[in-house]
């Protein structure tokens, strides 16, 4: 945002730089008032003290508004914070706000139910914590075409190549995907599984950042397993999670009906 001192000075500039251009021209360019030219301030004159003392006590340092403040107060306490901070904003003393990075997004990308097993799974993390408040984490994986549950690997980390190891024996048990939907997590950005996806020809459908209603299915499945595991049951160790899971997982895929599937379980639905 442009001040009016500071338009007044590009005005002074301007007519300094072109002295052919008319003065009207110019405040129309800058888009400020012809009355400014024959306007007379007075409070230059008064600001002057106070703009002497705001130098003073920046100096060379590198501080805000609400510090100055307060120390040009301290020398001079007969001067009000609202006179400061004028004096301090209309003659440039701001500090300089850096904008912020604007990150590039991904394409919309709306999620499609697939018309047959392994055309598409779905993939994302949950976090909890065991009784002695350690975090670990359950790498959940789905088919949307069904919803079956193909993998819940629970570990306390989950480095990239972790993940590969996890996709490969799930792919050895239930066959190899066409496309993978996740989220922008480091894990499935990186390099490595990036390459290993391309390697084994398999697609990676990346949702837009903030929105996870594009993959709303694997959403709703946390949900279910959150509500269902997480949190009902007090995990002592990670075998304890693990085997829970491991029951969990069984009934899910065989008895669970889902209203989407004409309340079929996965496993009755893909018979």
């Amino acid at each position: 945002m442009v001040t009016s001192y500071q338009k007044e000075q590009c005005l002074i500039f301007v007519q300094e730089s072109f002295p052919k251009l008319s003065h009207a021209k110019t405040c129309k360019l800058l888009n400020c008032s012809r009355v400014k030219r024959y306007y007379k301030k007075r409070m230059p004159q008064k600001d002057e003290m106070v703009k002497n003392a705001i130098k003073e006590v920046l100096g060379t340092s590198r501080i805000g508004r609400k510090k100055v403040i307060v120390k040009v107060q301290k020398n001079h306490p007969h001067l009000g914070s609202s006179k400061i901070r004028r004096v301090y904003e209309r003659e440039g003393f701001s500090l300089f706000k850096r904008m912020k990075k604007k990150r590039m997004d991904n394409p919309a990308n709306p999620i499609e139910v697939p018309l047959a097993p392994n055309e598409e799974w779905a993939m994302d993390f949950m976090s909890d914590s065991l009784s002695n408040g350690r975090k670990f984490r359950t790498l959940n994986i789905i088919d949307q075409f069904n919803r079956k549950s193909l993998e819940i690997a629970i570990s306390y980390s989950f480095p990239a190549r972790k993940v590969i190891e996890i996709l490969q024996r799930v792919i050895a048990e239930h066959g190899k995907p066409k496309a993978i939907r996740t989220d922008n997590g480091p894990e499935f950005t990186s390099d490595v599984f990036q390459t290993w996806m391309e390697d084994n020809d398999i697609e990676w459908v990346k949702i837009q950042k903030g929105k996870p209603q594009q993959n709303a299915i694997i959403e709703r499945f946390n949900r279910t397993y959150r509500e269902d595991v997480l949190d009902a049951h007090l995990f002592h160790t990670l075998e304890n999670a693990v085997e829970i899971t491991r029951i969990w997982k069984a009934e899910y895929n065989e008895d669970r009906p889902h209203e989407a599937l004409n309340y079929f379980s996965p496993n009755q639905y893909a018979a």
